[in-house]
């Protein structure tokens, strides 16, 4: 029911524009993949090539080994499910999910009874004969996926499908995704801007940026081990410092800012000579009123205490007036500290990481 993805070194030109530049990936049979980065990064663009409404400039696009190149979308193994849903509004829902079967010349009997088989993967048995206007977004999400699942596809394509949805029906059905995904075995793709969405339900995330694809990992990888400043900071939050590596100390570098110096570990592909900052996440940093010899701190001052349910952001000003965030779990018998408190910002060397700002083309993934 899957087939594996390879884009082999591909770019895409508009005139003199590169949206995307020798992207080199492995999407595996089964595997939910997601490319994430912010607006304009190229990661539809990617999308478009692999459904086959355009032709990489350089490069293959080969699905279960077989070259792509013009091969128009209606002849490839893929179904594609856009941010709009395009769900046809007339139409009861089963015509909906089995419109794809009606146009290869399926008889009426056998589009229903696919369409009621669906209806029940995606758990919405009963809503075959309801018009479109009658289901909520995320039932209306749910038929476009079993739509798309009716042509029984290889390789599934999602361009920010969840984006209109509110919060908590966007965590819901992300649930959804990943667990659909998982009973029918098909191959997904998924485009987002959305970090949670990306690291909650793939299995890999390819993170792009300025046409580049920066790093290629698990969503552990990516958070835990980003290979450069992009990826670290467009993952999740970071305390940054800049500074000169100036020699090594107990296994870790001595890593020269305005505030002192700092121990910590060097990234991948980082050496003494390299233009670096220092990247330390927020839940890795504490507040703590005198500075602990042989740790990394700075003075700083509670600028602002942000409630947000089951943890608490904690925004410092340090000397200079830059603002760092301390995130801790939100617990009634210790109340955060207020604004105007002076502290010290403590951060472990273990936990802190030099990388350089610069994008680099990664290799193979």
């Amino acid at each position: 029911m899957s087939e594996d993805v390879e884009l082999a070194q591909v770019s895409m030109d508009f005139g003199q524009f590169r949206a995307v530049n020798q992207v080199d990936v492995t999407i595996k049979a089964g595997e939910f993949f997601s490319f994430l980065g912010p607006s304009g990064c190229g990661k539809t663009t990617i999308l478009r090539m692999v459904s086959g409404f355009i032709d990489p400039t350089e490069g293959a696009v080969r699905i279960g080994g077989s070259d792509m190149r013009g091969i128009g979308p209606n002849m490839r193994p893929t179904a594609l499910i856009f941010q709009n849903l395009a769900l046809f509004p007339l139409m009861p829902v089963w015509e909906n999910i089995a419109f794809g079967l009606e146009v290869r010349g399926v008889d009426k009997a056998k589009r229903r009874a696919k369409a009621d088989e669906l209806l029940r993967l995606v758990d919405l048995p009963g809503a075959a004969d309801k018009k479109i206007a009658q289901l909520s977004g995320g039932q209306k999400q749910r038929v476009a996926i079993a739509r798309a699942l009716a042509v029984e596809p290889k390789v599934m394509l999602l361009d920010e499908p969840l984006s209109a949805l509110d919060l908590k029906l966007r965590q819901h059905m992300r649930a959804e995704l990943r667990a659909i995904q998982k009973r029918t075995g098909v191959t997904f793709i998924y485009i987002t801007h959305d970090q949670g969405e990306a690291l909650a339900m793939s299995d890999r995330v390819g993170v792009m940026s300025q046409g580049v694809l920066q790093q290629v990992g698990t969503p552990n990888e990516i958070y835990n081990t980003p290979r450069n400043g992009f990826v670290a900071s467009f993952v999740g939050e970071n305390n940054i410092f800049a500074g000169n590596v100036t020699g090594n100390e107990g296994g870790y570098a001595r890593f020269e800012t305005a505030f002192g110096t700092f121990l910590t570990k060097l990234g991948p592909g980082v050496d003494r000579n390299s233009i670096v900052k220092l990247y330390v996440r927020p839940e890795h940093s504490t507040l703590q009123a005198s500075a602990p010899p042989g740790k990394n701190s700075l003075p700083v001052e509670v600028s602002e205490v942000a409630f947000e349910g089951n943890f608490i952001n904690i925004h410092c000003r340090d000397e200079q007036g830059k603002i760092h965030q301390v995130q801790v779990q939100n617990d009634p018998t210790q109340p955060p500290p207020q604004p105007g408190a002076r502290l010290y910002l403590v951060f472990p060397a273990e936990h802190s990481v030099l990388l350089s700002d610069t994008a680099q083309v990664q290799g193979h993934a």
